[in-house]
């Protein structure tokens, strides 16, 4: 019987050349090469010396193009730096195969441990929202404050059109549809994207659809594109199952950093309804509802999304002051080991 099983992916020295990663100016694009794993960092010059830093961490088939409209509203404000997950952007697969939550999370928490870092305010959309969450609770230390733009945590009652995502996570569904959508183009392929995740997606420009084909075209072209989105959708699916410490609203509930919570009303992939529900799951809150905004606020409506993490930075020097005022001495948060939790075995993904 023959498998259902993404075909196997060759190893990432040996992967046929592509165009390359589109640049906005400004930016800045790197390897860093890490023990198991490459990662594709996008930087813009801090503005002065001494910022702080921040990272922003894409979500299922994105890359750190994702961010590319935010971070330089943030200029003045932080040092931005977004991260390709392995096997997504401009980062090969990992060398363990391993797409889970808890995969992608060792992968940021190995990122911000070599570079020296840490902490930084750190971002998350969708699957790097799930994916910062984590590495929030298991590593406080690294982490100032925490943005979090339609995390992808458990949800009851799933919306009906995050299913078809959802499906991805089924062995051999992936295969399926690569060969059912053999004679889509690019261009329908990105339609189809920027209907599921904008609230409007006639905002988009032309430019920015433009960019996108091209994109789309160069992904098309990788030998384990549908292999990383498989893989990635089945650790969501995967980690909605979880229980116990491993529980991701469990782990909302340790994160120690001051969370920005940004929730778009025409989201189709993550639920509006759970805005209320993050807001009171994460301690030290601060919750933005944009009722036409979809998945990816943080390309449809910058300017907001950025004038929001500023409250919050000012917020968070306040409490400091006045804490510092109070006791005497600045607070100090709490730190663990530094590891990330393993998911029980049955819960494993990349096999």
């Amino acid at each position: 019987m023959p498998s259902t099983e993404p075909p196997s992916v060759p190893p990432a020295n040996v992967l046929p050349k592509v165009a390359a990663v589109k640049v906005a100016g400004g930016e800045r694009l790197r390897p860093v090469h890490l023990p198991g794993v490459t990662l594709s960092v996008r930087s813009r010059p801090p503005a002065r010396e001494g910022l702080p830093p921040a990272l922003y961490v894409h979500g299922l088939g994105g890359s750190s193009q994702n961010w590319s409209a935010l971070m330089p509203l943030l200029d003045g404000v932080v040092h931005s730096e977004a991260l390709d997950l392995p096997g997504f952007g401009d980062s090969p697969p990992p060398d363990d195969g391993d797409y889970s939550i808890t995969g992608h999370a060792r992968a940021v928490i190995r990122y911000l441990d070599a570079s020296g870092r840490g902490p930084v305010h750190l971002f998350g959309n969708s699957l790097g929202g799930a994916v910062v969450t984590r590495a929030a609770a298991v590593r406080p230390d690294l982490v100032r404050t925490l943005t979090l733009v339609s995390p992808a945590l458990p949800e009851i009652r799933v919306q009906r059109s995050a299913v078809p995502t959802g499906l991805l996570a089924v062995p051999g569904v992936a295969a399926l549809f690569t060969r059912l959508t053999r004679e889509w183009t690019a261009e329908q392929r990105v339609r189809g994207v920027t209907a599921l995740c904008y609230g409007d997606p006639g905002s988009v420009s032309e430019e920015g659809f433009r960019n996108a084909v091209e994109e789309m075209e160069r992904r098309l072209r990788l030998p384990y594109f549908w292999d990383a989105m498989a893989r990635s959708a089945r650790g969501i699916v995967n980690a909605y199952t979880l229980g116990g410490q491993h529980a991701l609203w469990r782990q909302a509930e340790r994160v120690l950093a001051p969370t920005l919570l940004v929730y778009g009303g025409r989201d189709q992939l993550v639920g509006y309804r759970m805005a209320q529900r993050a807001a009171r799951a994460f301690r030290d809150s601060r919750l933005l509802t944009l009722p036409d905004a979809g998945h990816v606020a943080m390309m449809e409506y910058p300017e907001t999304v950025a004038t929001a993490f500023r409250e919050l930075l000012a917020d968070t020097a306040d409490t400091a002051l006045a804490n510092t005022a109070a006791t005497g001495k600045p607070a100090v948060g709490e730190r663990t080991d530094g590891v990330v939790d393993d998911e029980p075995a049955n819960q494993t993904t990349g096999g």
